[in-house]
């Protein structure tokens, strides 16, 4: 399959999802916390290269529970949310009506903006292990570059790839070297949180894995200036059966558009 058929399935599988996810995966008042408190959004370091952001325009990348994009607008951005799934943005619509927010919502796939014009952002934010699930990570970036201005910044904040690559086992087991990558290395496989619904069959979806290098590169030959680099976090999530504790959580990358 090419990268718009495995992001098919992964839209349906979002469609079919999105409301227990919801549901069970974030806290009942986690949508008016990231209205009110940024920093319970966003890292200091992130908050650093926001900075003021009243009349700027921000975009956010497969915004999933939107609360990123709440947060932009909350701290005075003008903001379009891009999903793949309806039923994301669905809710979105319904939470963002509630706080008083206007966002704007586009269903498109991050690998096609099409709908958005060139150099249209001063800043395009992505996040919350985006990158795994997506099957071309040059595209991915080369489109989140295309539609920031010059001089403005792509802020990417991802799982850590070295979380991905262990057995969900109570031991750290290799389930493939961190070096096979993207749909054409890394063997296919079910997202496993899609199997915790009460359903007979877990929803299909498709995972990738990046390594930190292919991140770094891919910002780099979108046309970006890579001004940042961090990793961060040692906790194990409750989703994690093996003992990650004291490896690296999150990866974050910035970088400035040339």
């Amino acid at each position: 399959m090419d990268a718009s058929e495995y992001h098919e399935v992964n839209r349906k599988s979002w469609d079919a999802v999105s409301d227990w996810w919801h549901d069970h995966m974030y806290a009942p008042d986690g949508w008016r916390r990231a209205a009110s408190d940024p920093t319970a959004v966003f890292s200091r370091a992130e908050l650093r290269f926001l900075g003021e952001l009243t009349g700027a325009k921000a975009c956010v990348l497969a915004s999933g529970n939107n609360l990123t994009a709440i947060a932009l607008a909350a701290m005075g951005a003008s903001v379009t949310s891009v999903d793949i799934s309806e039923s994301q943005l669905d809710l979105a619509r319904q939470k963002t009506a509630e706080l008083g927010l206007s966002i704007e919502l586009v269903r498109a796939d991050v690998v096609d903006l099409s709908p958005l014009a060139d150099g249209r952002f001063d800043v395009v934010h992505t996040g919350g292990g985006v990158a795994d699930w997506i099957a071309d990570l040059a595209t991915y970036y080369s489109e989140a570059v295309r539609i920031l201005r010059p001089g403005g910044l792509l802020i990417a904040r991802d799982r850590h790839p070295f979380r991905a690559i262990w057995r969900d086992v109570d031991r750290l087991e290799l389930a493939f070297s961190y070096f096979e990558i993207g749909p054409d290395g890394q063997p296919e496989y079910g997202d496993r949180s899609h199997q915790t619904l009460d359903e007979a069959e877990p929803v299909p979806s498709y995972l990738f894995h990046w390594t930190v290098s292919d991140r770094v590169m891919a910002v780099l030959n979108a046309g970006c200036q890579l001004i940042h680099l961090e990793e961060s976090g040692t906790h194990r999530s409750s989703w994690e059966v093996p003992p990650v504790e004291g490896l690296p959580a999150e990866l974050l990358l910035v970088g400035r558009k040339e």
